[in-house]
């Protein structure tokens, strides 16, 4: 579970959570949050099922048993290799998390005539 450590921490990161908040939302001590990211202790199955639940994601992606074939198409590939590459893209997402989607379309089609 060499790559669960950066996995599990980026996901925390992306839910802008602390390792504390995580910690209650878990159900999990501070400091087993803390052991899995720093690599010096790898969850049991069934709690590597329960991270996996709570951020909505495969437990092959995880625990970093995954190839570029996780996407199932070429497009949303490219996008994802496009976010994790241009941080920038991470803040205009972040920012539209909880938007209604209406607003988003008017944002997007603000942004193509700003190109």
């Amino acid at each position: 579970m060499s790559r669960f450590q950066h996995v599990f921490k980026s996901l925390r990161v992306r839910e802008n959570l602390t390792q504390a908040e995580l910690a209650i939302k878990m159900g999990m001590s501070r400091s087993t949050i803390g052991m899995y990211e720093q690599g010096r202790r790898a969850p049991g199955i069934e709690d590597l099922e329960a991270i996996a639940d709570f951020f909505n994601v495969d437990m092959n992606y995880l625990t970093g048993k995954f190839d570029e074939n996780y996407y199932t198409d070429l497009q949303t590939r490219q996008i994802a290799q496009a976010l994790n590459d241009n941080p920038e893209l991470k803040i205009l997402i972040e920012a539209g998390r909880g938007v209604k989607p209406e607003v988003l379309l008017s944002v997007a089609e603000t942004l193509k005539k700003l190109k």
